[in-house]
């Protein structure tokens, strides 16, 4: 059959639902920032004409998702959705090409009940990340949440207390390839020490013409550093290693399967539970696929179901690749080695304190019954639906090409620091390259651009360098593991062309009037936990626009 191919891409999609941007004046937004003391957080998102702060919960959600918000169960306990979520996590993460997608039950109306009780209701399921049935209930090992880092927090709380119950007022390191900023912030506050080990040199790399012929997994953790720290710090001293798929701290980039392997095999050697950070598994899926030797032919499922084998556990927002508005999640293997390691256990090897437990309890006091965690049941059949549409690699494809879009934007429009290739979420600019090194760590240079770019142009980015990193508060060690960049993140189905082609135009002109950019300075909550959700800031005297 003969093919009547066209030199442009076809069509995957429509809109059918559309919402309008408001005409908002330089000036009126200079009274926004002021009122709301520079903190971009905290400027009104109804006057922004493009909106990058972040892609977490940002979705334009599918009709398959709309939809099956309707089939929302609302009970108290045990709703319907409750099964349904946590076997597509099942399929996505763990079975490959073999999926059950029991949500077709509850679209169908199924209304057998012994097929709904065999296939649904009393499956029981253990050895995995996800028991079921009985197994859930005794040991329990899969706890939903309303975002990651709620997920991080319960973690981070318990581990907190089973530490310190063991070693009280010991210090302990947790080695990342890159904690984000709520990670590295709920590690804080257990008393921990976080450490971002990867390769800055490769990171700031820039290829001839400003691409690759293939990606070269930028976010990949630097395995000899992680063996130096361990040797340096000492295995007793490690109570996990993580790994963030994709590398959001590093500029969104990919993360080899190489690296998971590798990284998963020393924690083992030592006993050390490894966990991941799954936020944008399906990302990191696809940069596996199209990129790493071996996985071409290979599904974003079955590529899936490998990664998260080499894990004892993780949290993730699937506020990102969960393609909805609301959900997290943290899970551990049942019986692997987070359970063995954070449970303890009498003397003849029966079970004492099953860390499970311990965190159901945390889950159930903060955020309701375990089967809903803090959503509602609408939201829970949303995201249940998502996780099969972010696997879907036709949507994948579209979404990194939007982030080379821009990116590739920046670049030959002259920018200088665009981090190359983009990550699959957001496009980031190295500050310290975009001011001609100029700028000192006090400056908050970052930070400056954000805010100009609001006042200036209505668009809103996130600073993801000396200031949301608080560079200033770490020790030089870990100073020279901050990669002081502001993240353009791209909206889940959000943003068509148009929308880039305005922030490429708008970043262009900052460029070249960047000497104006004003240095900021904290004026309150300098020394506050993730000082970049609520500290207020002011230009330095004299520089105020």
């Amino acid at each position: 059959m003969k093919e009547y191919l066209l030199n442009v891409p076809v069509p995957r999609s429509f809109s059918y639902v559309k919402r309008n941007i408001p005409e908002v004046t330089v000036e009126q937004r200079e009274r926004a920032l002021k009122a709301t003391h520079y903190n971009e957080f905290a400027f009104p998102a109804g006057m922004l004409t493009v909106d990058m702060l972040s892609d977490s919960g940002t979705t334009a959600m599918t009709d398959q998702q709309w939809a099956a918000m309707f089939l929302g169960d609302e009970s108290y306990g045990r709703n319907k959705g409750y099964y349904v979520l946590l076997d597509a996590m099942r399929d996505c993460f763990e079975r490959g090409d073999n999926q059950k997608k029991i949500i077709n039950l509850v679209r169908t109306d199924c209304q057998d009940i012994e097929k709904m009780m065999n296939e649904m209701y009393l499956c029981e399921y253990e050895g995995g990340l996800f028991n079921g049935g009985a197994a859930q209930l005794e040991r329990p090992n899969a706890f939903l949440m309303p975002q990651g880092r709620a997920a991080e927090s319960i973690l981070f709380e318990i581990v907190r207390k089973v530490l310190a119950a063991r070693e009280p007022g010991k210090v302990f390191t947790i080695p990342s390839n890159g904690h984000f900023d709520t990670t590295e912030g709920n590690i804080k506050q257990m008393g921990s020490v976080p450490r971002n080990l990867y390769n800055k040199e490769l990171l700031y790399e820039v290829p001839e013409g400003g691409c690759y012929e293939k990606n070269p997994f930028k976010g990949d953790m630097d395995i000899k550093k992680l063996e130096k720290l361990i040797e340096v710090v000492g295995v007793e001293n490690i109570p996990m290693i993580y790994t963030t798929i994709t590398n959001n701290t590093v500029c969104g980039q990919a993360v080899s399967m190489k690296s998971i392997r590798e990284t998963s095999k020393i924690a083992h050697k030592y006993e050390i539970p490894f966990m991941l950070d799954a936020a944008r598994w399906a990302e990191n899926c696809y940069f596996i696929k199209m990129n790493e030797e071996g996985y071409r032919d290979k599904s974003i499922a079955e590529i899936a179901k490998e990664m998260f084998s080499y894990c004892d556990g993780f949290t993730a927002s699937l506020k990102k690749d969960g393609h909805a508005n609301m959900g997290g999640i943290l899970a551990f293997r049942d019986k692997g080695y987070f359970w063995k390691k954070f449970s303890e256990f009498n003397e003849d090897g029966s079970v004492k304190t099953d860390v499970g437990i311990l965190l159901k309890v945390k889950q159930i006091s903060c955020y309701g019954n375990d089967s809903y965690g803090s959503m509602s049941g609408r939201d829970i059949m949303a995201l249940a639906a998502g996780l099969y549409e972010c696997s879907n690699f036709n949507y994948l494809h579209e979404r990194v090409e939007q982030c080379n879009y821009l990116a590739e934007g920046f670049y030959k429009a002259g920018v200088k620091g665009v981090v190359l290739p983009a990550g699959g979420h957001g496009v980031y600019i190295n500050m310290d390259e975009f001011f001609d090194g100029k700028r000192g760590h006090e400056s908050f240079a970052g930070e400056g651009f954000s805010i100009e770019l609001i006042r200036r142009y209505g668009i809103r980015v996130s600073e993801l360098g000396d200031y949301s990193m608080e560079y200033d508060l770490k020790t030089p060690e870990q100073q020279a593991e901050v990669a002081n960049v502001v993240r353009f993140a791209i909206n889940r189905s959000v943003y068509s062309q148009e929308h880039l082609d305005y922030v490429i135009a708008a970043v262009k002109a900052l460029y070249e009037d960047r000497e104006s950019i004003p240095n900021m300075r904290i004026v309150s909550g300098h020394n506050l936990p993730m000082r970049h959700f609520h500290a207020f800031l002011e230009p330095y005297p004299n520089e105020e626009k």
